[in-house]
């Protein structure tokens, strides 16, 4: 007589379930560095050693599920997840092409925005997070090949080498496009771990906005800084080879073209658009405009200034100008598009200026139908959306 099969899974390594969490908390690591299987899984080993023992000897007992992969002491399920990494590497792996030696290495030139919108393109692509796998672009897919992607460096680094990149910098400093590192020297893997800065989302500045490369897959998410544990021993640092946004010709912002002045005058500066003096925005035109006297200018948002043409496409203001607490007359333009294209229904009233669920949900069923899905289809209007729906 054959011996009973006990089947039993094993959940993924960030199981939230109360049993997993507990054994994940209690339990000690093996010298593997693995915890114990899970306790569903050792009830079905014993379950499966009893039915073999009333059977008789000879029948083999079927093996547990597979243990847990490690988890990071001190670190808690949900928002805090494991995020082992791999070691310096090159682009596509040790079978790519070796990068330069880092201590010839100049920094690549690369604005804010360059490094926030590489940063975007994984997590529109739910890129799945793993030490040992690489992505099509040729970056390592775990936390540090993440910011060696945005940052554009010519290969894979890791927690302990990301430094030499960067300079440090505090927390004032802050600004999108650079990151908050921490490496533990004395055990890596135990909580190393990096994010990119994507904007404080509050005055108080306890709050911003992070991308990072973590289980299951690239994420954007509003974190209490300087993150969700191991908070104090997170360092800020700057890309060396951040370049400013308003490096450009004389006269010029950058995306739009030269003003021309009065003959022999200085050139006018241009209006930037609202984008650049919304609640989080922190750029030299806020500094200028504070420095101009009451009256003396035309600068009044959405008012002065050319059409705005954000990413090339004429009319669209930029993604700041339709996020959660946004009030302007882009966002009833945007309305009264969608309710001319048959999308609103999803207004309880008529469009108005402030953005609110209505508006994005309006924006996904309009982005569902140009046959978009996932990251592409968030609700929330990039310049695409805007060029189709205007067209």
């Amino acid at each position: 007589m054959k011996s009973p099969v006990f089947e039993e899974f094993d959940p993924a390594s960030d199981c939230d379930c109360p049993g997993c969490v507990h054994w994940r908390r209690v339990l000690p690591h093996s010298r593997a560095g693995r915890t114990t299987a899970h306790p569903a899984a050792r009830r079905a080993l014993a379950v499966a050693a009893m039915a073999s023992a009333a059977l008789g000897a000879g029948h083999a007992v079927p093996a547990a599920a597979a243990p847990h992969t490690p988890h990071r002491p001190g670190v808690s399920a949900g928002d805090g997840r494991d995020t082992p990494q791999g070691g310096k590497a090159p682009l596509y792996g040790p079978g790519g092409s070796p990068a330069q030696p880092s201590d010839t290495l100049k920094p690549t030139a690369i604005t804010r925005t360059e490094i926030i919108n590489r940063a975007r393109t994984w997590v529109a692509a739910k890129v799945p997070y793993s030490m040992n796998a690489y992505w099509s672009d040729g970056y390592r897919q775990d936390c540090s090949g993440y910011v060696s992607m945005a940052w554009k460096l010519p290969g894979n680094e890791w927690t302990g080498s990301l430094a030499q990149y960067g300079e440090r910098i505090s927390k004032e400093e802050l600004q999108p496009g650079d990151i908050l590192l921490f490496h533990n020297t004395a055990d890596p893997e135990s909580g190393s771990h990096v994010v990119i800065f994507g904007g404080w989302t509050n005055h108080a500045h306890t709050n911003y906005t992070a991308y990072e490369q973590t289980r299951p897959h690239t994420r954007r998410k509003s974190t209490p800084y300087a993150y969700w544990n191991d908070s104090d021993r997170y360092v800020p640092y700057r890309y060396k080879g951040v370049t400013s946004e308003e490096a450009t010709e004389s006269g010029t912002v950058p995306g739009k073209e030269p003003v021309s002045g009065t003959s022999g005058a200085p050139a006018a500066t241009p209006y930037p658009g609202a984008a650049y003096f919304g609640p989080v925005a922190h750029y030299a035109h806020v500094t200028l405009h504070g420095r101009m006297p009451v009256g003396d200018e035309d600068v009044t948002a959405g008012v002065a200034g050319p059409s705005p043409s954000s990413h090339g496409v004429p009319g669209y203001p930029g993604r700041a100008m339709f996020r959660p607490g946004a009030a302007n007359t882009y966002v009833t333009q945007l309305g009264r598009q969608l309710v001319r294209k048959g999308f609103g229904g999803f207004y309880p009233a008529g469009p108005g200026p402030r953005w609110g669920e209505a508006d994005r949900r309006a924006v996904e069923a309009f982005q569902r139908t140009q046959g978009w899905r996932g990251g592409a289809a968030d609700g929330y209007p990039g310049p695409e959306t805007w060029r189709r729906l205007f067209s």
